[in-house]
């Protein structure tokens, strides 16, 4: 065999394993990984300007591929600077493989200025941690974080890899360990739904994970269909597959009050590859799970289950063939009578219209969501990703990721300028890598979801030091100015006449494109 050092022979054992993407912002305990990475093609390496943007990218990635991306970390403060965009990662159960360099093992003694505790950093963002501590276990270990981020429905993997053991001669690859199977739910849960499918009371089923994409969908389509039963997905879905000719699944609403109303309208709910829906912060006076007392609640299938297997099983129970599904496409009107200043409405209108086939959406417009969602539920057939974990800064990083997994499809980032702000270094690779994106920043010149969270919080009316804290007109963050400055050409439309013609002509151009939208504030 090729003698090789230890970071040679972990970058041959991800290969190997079908890692095939890196994204980077490596330091000094990273260099040996940096020269692997320059003899070995087969791994695209990807420079990211900050940790958030690249381990953000790796969530888009695997959402979209369904393989690990790794990301590539220097020690504990670089692995701090992505942890929001983990923590996103984490909630949307995306397989993600982390490479975070550490100091020699020897060194440590000595507690030099970037010394930390980086598996403290790494345990609250990953589903498993692992710190080599030998040259003979080092690319053992790589492997078997692949196998974690792998592991049915996904998770984050974080491997601490010492400097010393990067460069040190006489490692080999190691192979990937056998995978275990994907555990199925008991029969008795699928006898409950079907049960409660055939009551005669009006039923709603609620899908997450793996529920939302593929086969699994398409089967939840069919039971609808057969039984009159209204589809849900989760508030902030990880990946759904939706419009086009696709079954139409409404989006549980964010607000704990409506969530509330609108499943108190079933005598049962059925949760199929999603965990029992709570408020997603606690408010005085109000309850935290969001399926009332009244609604008996029917777990089918939990995220860790198969759901696929759970909604065939309960597909044949009621005598749903596959393949029966009256798949009516439905199209995007055409054109628009809409004049004057843009408004979320409109603003959501020309968006539906525009998508093209096949389109993925990264969703992070937060207030403006809640029009751009319901708008494009007929629009041709379209991903749409969403913030699973609320850490905003997600939406540009994701797209980026998207964009790498999925080269041969539009992505369309729709964008908050709030949020854009924590990760705007994405821009920059957009460019780079000459990524197929359109961005469209929805400019409020404000943290709009806050100002509505201030009063139902019940924290009184806004003064103006609280009014000052939730406004970003003073200075207006100029974004065409901001993204031509990192290489990404850009326009602003200021009415439904301009956003329609520059978002069609970002849509149809090749490589990256921003719009930004001046929406008025709230």
């Amino acid at each position: 065999m090729m003698k090789m050092n230890g970071a040679e022979a972990l970058i041959d054992t991800l290969l190997a394993a079908g890692v095939r993407v890196c994204f980077a912002n490596p330091g000094t305990s990273e260099m040996q990984f940096v020269a692997a990475l320059d003899g070995r093609d087969r791994m695209r390496a990807v420079l990211c300007l900050f940790e958030g943007v690249a381990t953000g990218a790796a969530d888009g990635y695997g959402r979209m591929a369904g393989t690990p991306a790794a990301t590539l970390l220097h020690l504990g403060a670089g692995l701090g600077n992505g942890v929001a965009n983990l923590h996103n990662a984490r909630r949307a159960r995306t397989p993600i493989v982390n490479v975070v360099g550490d100091h020699a093992t020897y060194h440590l003694q000595y507690d030099a200025p970037l010394t930390s505790d980086i598996r403290g950093i790494a345990e609250p963002v990953s589903d498993w941690v692992r710190h080599s501590q030998l040259l003979e276990d080092f690319a053992t270990d790589a492997a078997e974080a692949v196998a974690a981020s792998t592991t049915y429905p996904g998770n984050v993997a974080t491997l601490i890899a010492p400097a010393d053991l990067a460069w040190s001669e006489g490692a080999q690859p190691a192979e990937l360990p056998q995978m275990a199977e994907v555990e199925r739910p008991p029969i008795e849960r699928i006898a409950a739904a079907h049960d409660a499918l055939q009551s005669g009371e009006d039923c709603a089923i609620l899908l997450g994970g793996k529920a939302l994409t593929g086969e699994a969908l398409e089967t939840a389509g069919r039971i609808a269909e057969a039984t009159g039963v209204t589809l849900f997905c989760e508030t902030f879905p990880a990946r759904i597959e939706r419009g086009g000719s696709r079954p139409v699944v409404q989006r549980l609403p964010y607000f704990a009050e409506a969530a509330m109303e609108t499943l108190g309208r079933f005598g049962s709910v059925i949760i199929a590859g999603a965990e029992k829906p709570v408020a997603f912060f606690a408010y005085p006076g109000k309850p935290g799970v969001l399926i009332p007392d009244h609604v008996n609640s029917i777990g089918l299938s939990s995220p860790y289950e198969d759901v696929t297997y759970a909604l065939k099983a309960l597909a044949a129970r009621l005598d749903t063939p596959a393949g029966t599904r009256d798949a009516a496409r439905s199209e995007p009107a055409q054109g628009t009578s809409a004049r004057g200043p843009l408004d979320p409405g409109n603003l959501a209108a020309v968006v539906a219209r525009l998508i093209p086939e096949n389109a993925i959406i990264s969703d992070e417009a937060a207030t403006g969501s809640l029009a751009l969602f319901p708008a494009t539920m007929t629009a041709r057939a379209h991903d749409w990703l969403t913030l699973t974990g609320g850490a905003i800064g997600q939406g540009l990083p994701l797209a980026v990721g998207a964009a790498i997994a999925c080269p041969d499809r539009k992505v369309i980032c729709l964008q908050a300028d709030g949020s854009a702000m924590y990760t705007p270094q994405a821009l920059w690779t957009m460019a780079r890598e000459e990524l197929n994106i359109t961005t469209l920043i929805l400019n409020n010149s404000s943290y709009a979801i806050l100002n509505v969270e201030l009063s139902r919080i019940g924290a009184g009316s806004a003064g103006p030091q609280a009014r000052a804290l939730l406004d970003l007109s003073n200075p207006s963050i100029d974004w065409v100015s901001l993204a031509q400055g990192m290489g990404v050409p850009g326009q602003r439309a200021t009415t439904v006449k301009e956003l329609e013609a520059a978002l069609k002509e970002a849509i149809d151009a090749p490589g990256p494109r921003l719009v930004e939208a001046i929406l008025p504030g709230l």
